[in-house]
């Protein structure tokens, strides 16, 4: 069943109280990998955009430390094109498909260059031109990068949203828009960040403790089949 009474009170009370969750589960663990990347680079978004494109099917810590490497070594678009495409496998090894991200990261290295003058484009159509950038990568890049309202659907966020019948979808990109006519704009940039976090502590993918979740008593638990 879906929400159809979301004002903005209710999205005021989720983000409040997931936080407070997530704050209180997490004390001790840092925010998610791309997160960490444009703080520490002070939001650059070829920084945010190469560095989701390695978080991609790959761990946190792993994401971190690959993309510390491939940033040193190519700090700009310019050094990335440059770079020799076995020594980008063997600094972001070992992300997921590391070899096909290679491949894929000198291409839209090219791409930006030749058609953006070398600067990572802020529209979400430009983004999702490039080589093998989905909407994922092209929304975080966009939140992160250019502080642009974007939502951004990764499997958390797709779940938890299902769940909670905010929406009723079948894959991420139908996520995107559902999520866009039920949530207002502000909400947009710190949703991912947020519902990562309460993913990977709380509404987890298999049994998930509802016993420790703020929204326990009016979630439907839509898909859920065993919880704790």
């Amino acid at each position: 069943m879906i929400k159809t009474d979301l004002d903005e009170k209710y999205w005021d009370k989720i983000f409040t109280s997931f936080s407070a969750a997530v704050r209180e589960m997490e004390k001790d663990k840092p925010l998610p990998s791309v997160s960490i990347i444009a703080d520490s680079t002070e939001n650059d978004p070829y920084a945010v955009l190469v560095s989701t494109i390695l978080s991609l099917r790959t761990k946190d810590e792993v994401t971190i430390e690959a993309s510390g490497r491939l940033l040193a070594m190519a700090p700009d678009v310019y050094a990335l094109d440059r770079a020799d495409e076995e020594d980008i496998r063997k600094a972001i090894y070992p992300c997921g498909f590391y070899m096909r991200k290679a491949s894929q990261l000198k291409k839209i290295a090219r791409q930006i260059i030749e058609r953006f003058d070398g600067r990572v484009p802020c529209t979400a159509d430009e983004l999702l031109s490039l080589p093998g950038v989905g909407i994922k990568a092209a929304n975080l890049t966009l939140n992160l990068g250019f502080g642009i309202p974007a939502i951004c659907v990764d499997c958390h966020v797709h779940q938890i949203s299902n769940r909670l019948g905010w929406i009723d979808t079948r894959t991420p990109e139908e996520s995107v828009k559902a999520l866009e006519a039920v949530m207002p704009e502000k909400y947009w940039i710190p949703l991912n960040e947020l519902l990562v976090s309460f993913g990977q502590k709380i509404c987890t993918s298999v049994s998930p403790f509802c016993s420790k979740c703020p929204a326990q008593s009016y979630c439907p638990k839509n898909g859920v089949e065993r919880h704790r």
